[in-house]
């Protein structure tokens, strides 16, 4: 016996109903520092009331640097190649490494910039306030 078209689209329906459908990543947007390039891999709400996470990949050029700006909440960087070195304000400079993580409280103004002769890269998670431009220059 062959089974009917609807039986078939029926099972998939009920196959497919307890999953959920995934968001599409956000597009990639230009950041405003030349030798820096973003791209955007993930953007979801999250348990806690208006905040979302946003996860993206930073490449840095040999030399490349970010100046001083801050976040809508908390950002976690771990650095995939390279070395970056991070001036948040009122710490002493540090240059995370390959394989290490860094954590910037919310709010907190901070600068970064490829620290050693190679291209560098990070995944920057953001914790942030929805509506909220992610990223605010500081002077």
């Amino acid at each position: 016996m062959r089974p009917s078209v609807l039986g078939l689209s029926m099972a998939m329906v009920a196959m497919t109903a307890g999953a959920q459908a995934q968001p599409e990543p956000p597009a990639s947007a230009p950041v405003p520092w030349t030798g820096i390039a973003r791209a955007d891999l993930l953007r979801q709400d999250v348990s806690a009331a208006g905040r979302e996470v946003i996860q993206v990949r930073v490449d840095f050029e040999p030399g490349a640097s970010a100046p001083r700006h801050r976040h809508p909440g908390e950002e976690i960087v771990y650095v995939l190649r390279g070395s970056l070195e991070y001036r948040l304000d009122g710490r002493a400079p540090v240059t995370v490494a390959a394989g290490e993580a860094l954590f910037i409280p919310d709010g907190v103004v901070h600068a970064v910039r490829n620290a050693g002769r190679d291209s560098a890269s990070e995944l920057a998670t953001y914790l942030v306030r929805k509506g909220e431009p992610l990223l605010v220059p500081a002077g």
